[in-house]
């Protein structure tokens, strides 16, 4: 890009993600010399999932280039660290290459996931990313690879031999087949949908997100602790204060360990299957612990808004 714009308007480059995009896309912005103010963590809502929309992104764009800044490069994510949101690949892809910027694609948590069938609709246009990194210098051209008869690895990584990382994927894939890995992910993903079930069928809970992979995101509902001696409180600051005071519980029983995340200003609980043993029965479990801390959290929690009231 400075190559083509000229050395002396680094300080006219932007960056762009969303503000569910993970806290190191900052780090290394700044450390490829980007100026703070020009890094866009683009706001997301409920309305799309938390995920970036194409809309967003492309009036972003615009918006600099009105002031005379240079797009440089996007941050999408498959998988965000909160609530395991999926970005709308395709068309984010499609505005960037209407303005040549550049696209990378974080997936370090749902990218393994989706080596199952089912879940690859989750990366519909990253073929496209793969020109990136392509190269064809006569010095790497061979047989094989001019027939295209095998998967040239040189261009799935930024280095062409020494620390070959792709080597590692490898041979855990010839350790343990396509087959086996693909059934280990989805007992993950099925167990998570079991707890997923028994949060939706509890009345005091809601999932905020919908799940797509092995994390569930959910929390006490405002419902449960709206009204206090016939008095409609503030609901979404309550919630927040209720699921605060049950992820505390929970965590300090010892039984289970919740994380939690602020998404649009909600408090959220979440759920994630990831561990080698993990069974059935410990979902079941774990519910049951949910469950016990949630009735004595709520019963607590109303007892204090009487108490003011």
């Amino acid at each position: 890009m400075l190559s083509r714009v000229g050395k002396e308007k680094i300080g006219k480059l932007v960056v762009y993600g969303s503000d569910q995009t993970h806290f190191a896309f900052l780090k290394a912005a700044q450390i490829a010399g980007i100026h703070p103010e020009n890094i866009r963590a683009i706001k997301t809502t409920k309305a799309t999932l938390f995920a970036l929309s194409s809309d967003s992104f492309s009036l972003s764009v615009r918006s600099d280039l009105e002031a005379g800044l240079i797009p440089l490069f996007l941050c999408a994510t498959v998988g965000t660290t909160a609530t395991t949101t999926v970005d709308p690949l395709r068309p984010l892809c499609e505005v960037a290459n209407q303005h040549s910027v550049w696209v990378h694609v974080d997936a370090a948590y749902a990218g393994n996931a989706c080596i199952c069938p089912e879940l690859i609709i989750f990366l519909t246009g990253i073929h496209v990313l793969l020109r990136s990194l392509s190269t064809n210098h006569e010095l790497l051209r061979n047989k094989a690879s001019d027939s295209a008869q095998v998967v040239d690895y040189k261009d799935w990584q930024i280095a062409l031999s020494r620390k070959f990382r792709s080597m590692k994927l490898w041979l855990v894939l010839r350790s343990y087949g396509v087959t086996n890995l693909r059934n280990f992910l989805r007992r993950h993903v099925e167990m998570a949908k079991l707890f997923e079930g028994y949060v939706a069928e509890d009345n005091r809970f809601e999932i905020v997100v919908p799940r797509n992979f092995a994390t569930v995101c959910f929390r006490i509902q405002p419902g449960a602790i709206a009204v206090a001696n016939g008095k409609l409180h503030d609901q979404d600051i309550l919630a927040n204060e209720l699921n605060r005071k049950l992820l505390e519980s929970v965590n300090a029983s010892g039984c289970i360990y919740l994380t939690h995340a602020i998404v649009g200003e909600v408090y959220i609980l979440r759920f994630a299957v990831g561990a080698t043993l993990t069974e059935d029965r410990h979902v079941i479990m774990a519910w049951k612990v949910v469950q016990d801390h949630a009735d004595y959290a709520i019963r607590q929690f109303q007892f204090k808004l009487n108490q003011v009231d």
